[in-house]
């Protein structure tokens, strides 16, 4: 995978060179052309490289035309995937009837999570023991990927399911973890929510998975919610900030954006915002641009093109 992507940069780059007005010498376009052949040119965590990590949520992940690794390559830092317990199995899908037998958490996430996160911790001379691991973006080693698992079944009978499926990343120290007194940030922070019951979340300890707390509830009924069981919390913007029109919000809504906001920047929780407007286009970029200003952790993102080039 490194050498065909080198490849096709290099390619790229001496096609263009030598389609241009810009002189350039048979030698040289032949070092362009051939470097990829060598490993002088590549480097171990090169996989990738030049992407930088942007605050993007891919929501409903599962849906992208290669799950996972069509996020990885916009640079979002957040994942999504609704998990369904059948027969022992995590199948992936936003509804049953999207279900098959191919599609597992294990395949579709686990497994190319801890692919991407060995080519990104090479064994070499040169890493000796240290006990850093990085993450998955070469660019920023040290940002972890947000995990959200949207248990979409009984939460108490699929949850075990779930902590049990993250063994290959635990046993390979990718995850975040919680030790009773503090966190230990990893490549990976697994967030539970949906039916995740907070019971198996709040109180657990050491743990390696956190908890997504309603944002709305921080000053009220979840109250006593901490950054150590909810790094990220979330709310329907629908349900609190209602309709948005011409790319903006009022002074009412304004005002519950940047309350709920600063509630959870008070207890060092990130806020994200679900169910906001995907059309018009229009106002879909304004929100984009608002919930970013206004300090959110993570933009709710269906559309990772469109966000891409904002």
């Amino acid at each position: 995978m490194h050498s065909s992507v080198l490849s096709s940069i290099l390619t790229t780059a001496a096609l263009t060179y030598a389609q241009s007005d810009i002189p350039l010498s048979h030698p040289l376009q032949s070092i362009l052309k051939n470097a990829q052949s060598g490993p002088l040119y590549t480097y171990p965590t090169d996989l990738t490289q030049g992407i930088i990590p942007k605050p993007i949520h891919s929501h409903n992940d599962y849906w992208r035309p290669i799950p996972f690794y069509s996020a990885l390559s916009i640079g979002a830092i957040s994942v999504e995937a609704d998990v369904w317990l059948y027969n022992d199995t995590l199948y992936i899908g936003h509804e049953i009837s999207a279900l098959k037998k191919e599609r597992t958490f294990d395949s579709l996430y686990i497994e190319p999570i801890l692919s991407v996160l060995k080519a990104q911790n090479p064994n070499s001379s040169f890493v000796g023991r240290t006990k850093t691991k990085n993450g998955v973006y070469d660019a920023s080693s040290g940002q972890t990927l947000y995990l959200f698992v949207d248990v979409k079944t009984n939460g108490t009978e699929a949850w075990p399911y779930v902590v049990k499926a993250l063994e290959p990343l635990r046993e390979a120290g990718y995850l975040t973890t919680y030790n009773g007194t503090g966190v230990t940030s990893g490549p990976v922070t697994v967030i539970g929510t949906g039916n995740t019951p907070l019971n198996q979340v709040q109180g657990v300890s050491p743990r390696d998975y956190f908890y997504d707390a309603p944002l709305a509830l921080l000053n009220s009924t979840f109250s006593n919610i901490t950054a150590d069981v909810s790094p990220i919390a979330s709310t329907a913007f629908s349900v609190q900030l209602g309709a948005v029109r011409n790319g903006t919000l009022n002074s009412t809504q304004e005002a519950t954006l940047r309350s709920q906001i600063q509630t959870a920047k008070e207890k060092g929780i990130g806020a994200r915002y679900w169910d906001h407007p995907n059309w018009p286009v229009h106002d879909r970029n304004a929100v984009y641009q608002i919930l970013y200003a206004a300090g959110v952790a993570l933009l709710n993102v269906d559309d990772l093109e469109g966000i891409a080039d904002l």
